[in-house]
């Protein structure tokens, strides 16, 4: 059966009551309600109480304390919830960030874009959360939130290469974003002892996002990576201007790293700062949202090519708030 995209009502509780009662397998339950077994779960904690035998306690199910439960979240916030009279807002909602891995404030722009009527502000979607008025959705299925290590007083950014160009002379077009054609490059590793690697390239304008599977991180890997967007890549010139990276070891053949396969420099290349991550900062934030499909510790020599082509077809279809709320493949045509 499909999954139902509406919060349980009261007398889908009282049929899980009665299940309850009779003892009938969770995998069951669910399959015959036509909610996810977590949502079965999460019902029942919802609506668990103690109740007192002749000889024992038991941990037994109510599908009125339940409700109550429900109501009295949303009462919460001292005013009627206005994403309390709109299920299927309620629903897309929870269905953009829990299962397409949207932020609350990515599933609100594309809420809009779809039309509907109802309209709550970012602030107000994280209090719901918070509140739990939402059925599955919690705080614990929320991004967490990039971190910076803070610069000490008066450090001074480091050139660990001065030899190689640094991001101190990259054209001022570049550093404004006022031309196309920049991108940001960097690798997602696996856990240690795995050898295959992403190779992601961010463009800094429009935010479109190209990931590579590596069988390693070899500095060879990378440029022959290179080599093939060059010759696959009608446009290739026009849509590469630069690049931006740090100087891990894989990074530091710059002359190879800019020679054309048909002769020639392709691009210019530009070297962040040591411990400067934030210099390339839209590729190291992109690199996060590929982490919601690929955690840490994740060994890519198990994920298909097809999976890591779905991933970016989703990240150049994600709306952005930098871009109005369009996604990367709007503005790369």
């Amino acid at each position: 059966m499909t999954k139902k995209q509406h919060y349980m009502t009261y007398a889908e509780r009282i049929r899980l009551e009665e299940k309850l009662r009779y003892k009938v397998p969770i995998a069951q339950i669910a399959r015959e309600l036509g909610f996810s077994r977590q949502t079965i779960y999460n019902e029942i904690k919802r609506g668990q109480y103690v109740h007192t035998c002749k000889w024992w306690d038991e941990l037994r199910y109510s599908a009125d304390i339940g409700q109550q439960k429900l109501e009295k979240n949303k009462e919460k916030f001292g005013r009627p919830l206005k994403i309390g009279h709109d299920i299927a807002y309620a629903d897309f909602l929870e269905r953009k960030i829990l299962r397409e891995h949207y932020s609350p404030a990515a599933a609100l722009a594309e809420a809009r874009r779809e039309g509907f009527k109802t309209s709550v502000c970012v602030g107000t979607l994280y209090n719901y959360i918070t509140g739990g008025v939402f059925y599955e959705l919690t705080n614990a299925d929320l991004l967490e939130k990039p971190t910076r290590r803070p610069r000490k007083k008066n450090e001074e950014p480091k050139v660990a290469h001065p030899t190689l160009p640094s991001i101190e002379a990259r054209p001022e077009q570049i550093n404004q974003r006022s031309e196309r054609g920049h991108w940001e490059m960097d690798l997602v590793v696996g856990p240690q002892g795995s050898r295959p690697v992403l190779l992601t390239l961010t463009e800094r304008v429009t935010r479109e996002e190209i990931i590579v599977k590596l069988p390693d991180k070899r500095a060879v890997t990378i440029r022959r990576a290179i080599d093939q967007l060059e010759r696959t890549m009608p446009d290739f010139y026009q849509r590469f201007k630069s690049i931006t990276t740090d100087n891990g070891p894989e990074f530091l053949e710059y002359d190879l790293l800019r020679k054309s396969v048909l002769g020639g420099t392709r691009f210019e290349v530009y070297y962040c700062h040591s411990y400067a991550a934030w210099e390339k900062g839209t590729n190291e934030n992109h690199n996060r949202m590929i982490r919601r499909f690929f955690p840490k510790g994740t060994d890519f020599g198990k994920i298909s090519k097809k999976r890591i082509a779905e991933v970016q077809n989703w990240m150049n279809g994600y709306p952005r708030k930098i871009l109005d709320w369009k996604c990367p493949a709007e503005l790369a045509v």
